[in-house]
Formats: C-alpha cells, structure tokens, sequence
C-alpha cells in the first residue's frame, strides 16, 4: 500500500492506534548493539545511527520526531524495496526487522508519505546474507509461487471486468470489480515493492502525486457508481488495467521476498486494513471494502502460516497469540457473508459504526502480535 492513497487524518489516527505497544518498549538505535540501526525521522530529516553494517539482518528503530505522518523505507538502488514500515505517527515509534545482502542500499523517509523523501546512504559488507532455518527458504519459495499464482489468477477475472466496461454493461461491469481485486488485494506488499505498478492500478483520487493522472480501478470505481456511465475515456483506461496489470504478472515472479519482508508484508496488509477498508475509504464508491478486507487477511495468513514453523519454534506464545487472533477476526469477517466460501459480503455502507469498531479492534488485536512476526522468524 503506498501512504499517498490514505488521508493524512486518517493515517495519524491509525498509527497512533497500531504503534501504541511497540512505542511503549522501543529503545534508542545506540542502546541496541550492532545489528540495529536507529532512524531519528523529522519534517526535514532523516538521520540514522549507522551507514555500514554487515550482511544479515538489520533491525530499525524509527522514532518521528516530526509533526507529520512519516514511512521509512530501506531501498534498493533502483528504487525497489527491501523493506518498509508505513503510517509511523508524530511522536511515535516502531521496529522492523529486514535481511539485507552486501551492496549498497538507502534508508528514506518520507515525512508526509509523499514523494521521494529524505535519504541516507546505507552500505552492507560481507559476502552473505543472514543464515536461514531451512524450512524458511521452503517458505520463500512457496511464497513466490503462491504471489505468481495470484497474478495468474487475476488477469482472467480483470478480462473479465474490463470487457464489461468496453461493452458498456454497467451492471455487469460492477459486478466483475470487486472479484476482479482479490489477487492483488491478497499480495498487494509484493506488487508495491515494485514501486510503479501500484500508483498506477491502485490509487485513489486523494492520493495522486502533483501531475499525476487518475488511472486503474478506482478511476473506474468512481465511473460506474458514482458517475453511472461508461464513456470512451473509461473504455480507454480499462484497456490500460489490463496492460498494467499484465507488466505485474510478468514481473511478480521475480520480486525480491525474504521470511522477513513476508512477515512485514502480512503487518502491511492489516495496515491496510486498518487504513483504508475499516475507514470505507479504499471502496468509497462501491462499497465492497470487506471484499478487500478479507483478501488482506487472506494474504496476510498465508504468509503467517508459511513461516509458523519456524515462529513456533522460536516464539510459542507469540504463534498462540496469532493463531486466537487471526481465528476471532476472520469470524468477524464471516458475519457479514453468506457462507465462509462466498466473497459476496455486505455492502460496507450497511455497517454500522458499532460494528466497523469490532472490525477495528478485531484488526488492531492481530496487527500487533503480527508486527513481531519479523523478529520471531529471525532469531
């Protein structure tokens, strides 16, 4: 999820809410021996503690000291990410624990979760990265399959919707959109690692960079419920989806994962979660949020599940923790379907505001015990 599509509002709120445990226990990056790098994050900085360390995994202790939402990422020198922690509040502070190889690399902030950001060089010496459990390179590679798949699968459902809006079927056009997402919304940390994919299929209108134009799903999103009709420029766009989307199933094959970034990704989509579709803000228009929401769980288990092996190992309690949370919101979820197979669930304009704090609570109970998944697996 790129930080641009939320409201700034709405992301502060969040993340105050989600980085309540971990701020209480964090520590300073020099209090932490050498495997940690402290971020110190402000409206016009990003200073960091280290700018050389050894290949393995590194831990960042990110503490903003600005009056803006920030996001840190460690980046790759094309730009693709290692790793990333979203929505980090004024005053607040997280941990994420990510694996990185020798070369070169740079850590950005982003104050506002806007733009480029602000960054520092990061060098990685030795010639090997972090020693693994074999069972997490099982992991890995049944993760990369299970992302492949996905895009795979997606493209049919995606032909599918974008012939409806080229024949102009606005009924059938709403109905191909929601399942048309669910691939995506599943691995969706996966797709932003990317970095270009994402602005371009996923966006919102809130969330266009200056320049920007409005393309993908929820530009059409608007289109068929907002609007209620379908014109030439609409007919263009969708060809574009399909185009777009094609360049991800090309290239979801090949993206960087680690146990650790799967372990962070699972954090990011409760993030999103959290964000975007207990706000109804992600499907303002149409309203099928808890489509998205249940593919985020989804996607977020799947990963959880591959590295439990080893998390049990190394954290019992913490699997305990996860298992309980993960069974109660996903019963959350299947209240407001049919059936637990079905993903035709309940308009989220038909939710009251009761019932959206369940779901809030639900995905703030998992979302903490998930963003020590990371550490858990790298011990």
């Amino acid at each position: 999820m790129r930080a641009a599509r939320l409201s700034v509002v709405t992301a502060v709120a969040m993340a105050t809410a989600l980085t309540a445990v971990t701020a209480c226990t964090s520590k300073s990056g020099d209090e932490d021996g050498e495997r940690v790098i402290g971020v110190t994050a402000t409206d016009s900085k990003c200073e960091t503690s280290r700018k050389e360390i050894s290949a393995g995994h590194v831990e960042l202790a990110i503490e903003n000291k600005g009056s803006k939402v920030t996001e840190v990422y460690i980046l790759f020198p094309d730009d693709r990410v290692v790793s990333e922690r979203e929505n980090i509040g004024p005053g607040t502070k997280q941990r994420v624990t990510a694996e990185v190889k020798a070369g070169s690399y740079e850590i950005a902030c982003k104050p506002g979760m806007k733009g480029d950001g602000i960054r520092q060089d990061l060098k990685v010496t030795g010639g090997s990265a972090a020693e693994r459990d074999p069972r997490l390179d099982k992991a890995v590679a049944a993760y990369r399959s299970y992302a492949q798949a996905q895009a795979d699968e997606t493209l049919p459902k995606v032909a599918t919707f974008v012939a409806a809006v080229k024949a102009g079927d606005l009924e059938a056009a709403k109905k191909a959109y929601a399942p048309s997402r669910i691939g995506w919304e599943r691995t969706e940390p996966v797709a932003e690692s990317f970095g270009d994919i994402d602005p371009k299929v996923d966006v919102r209108a809130d969330g266009l960079e200056a320049g920007q134009k409005w393309t993908g799903w929820h530009r059409l999103e608007k289109a068929l419920w907002q609007d209620k009709k379908i014109g030439a420029e609409e007919k263009t766009l969708a060809d574009q989806l399909v185009t777009d989307l094609t360049d991800w199933q090309k290239r979801v094959g090949k993206a960087e994962i680690t146990p650790t970034s799967m372990a962070n990704g699972a954090k990011e989509l409760l993030d999103e979660v959290a964000t975007g579709k207990v706000t109804g803000e992600e499907e303002r228009y149409s309203h099928t949020d808890l489509v998205d929401f249940k593919a985020n769980v989804e996607g977020a288990q799947k990963s959880y599940d591959l590295l439990k092996p080893v998390a049990q190992k190394n954290d019992p309690a913490l699997v305990t923790e996860l298992d309980k949370q993960f069974a109660a919101l996903n019963a959350l979820l299947d209240a407001y379907r049919p059936n637990a197979t079905s993903y035709e669930f309940t308009s989220y304009d038909k939710v009251g505001a009761a019932d959206r704090k369940k779901l809030s609570d639900g995905v703030n109970a998992l979302a903490e015990p998930l963003s020590k998944l990371a550490a858990a697996v790298a011990k």
